[in-house]
């Protein structure tokens, strides 16, 4: 259960929808009717993997976030230009924690600017926002 407020702070902006468990979910969900999933999932593998400290595990993880998600008939394939999949592709033999940055800021774009405001006109926010008002009121009025 989301916390009072919260579900209200989610439309200023991304990031404060991403960073919230309520939120987050709730924006899987409606990618997920969407069929665009893919995107919040390499942009929180590669939250995860530049958090990565060991080396053996940048090599393993980058390469789980490429055949995952950038290699040509990947199965969650990102959209992203040709030019900074090709790049990847070029470095993807010594990784980097920054190698994925271009494409992550590429999808964090794509979400920010067309799948967040779809999200925020969507039954499944609207829906989110009643039932935060409908709790706010149970709790300040006992007595309805």
């Amino acid at each position: 259960r989301s916390n009072s407020g919260e579900t209200m702070a989610w439309p200023e902006s991304v990031d404060t929808l991403l960073a919230n468990k309520d939120g987050l979910a709730a924006f899987r969900t409606f990618l997920k009717s969407e069929f665009s999933e893919e995107n919040v999932e390499f942009w929180l593998a590669c939250e995860d993997f530049k958090k990565t400290k060991s080396s053996t595990k940048i090599a393993s993880k980058a390469q789980k976030i490429y055949s995952d998600f950038i290699q040509a008939d990947a199965p969650k394939e990102i959209n992203i230009d040709f030019h900074t999949k090709t790049h990847i592709s070029q470095n993807i033999s010594e990784p980097t924690l920054s190698c994925f940055d271009d494409a992550q800021r590429l999808i964090y774009s794509l979400m920010a600017k067309d799948s967040f405001p779809r999200f925020l006109r969507s039954e499944v926010y609207k829906e989110l926002v009643k039932k935060q008002q409908q709790g706010n009121q149970k709790r300040w009025l006992p007595f309805l």
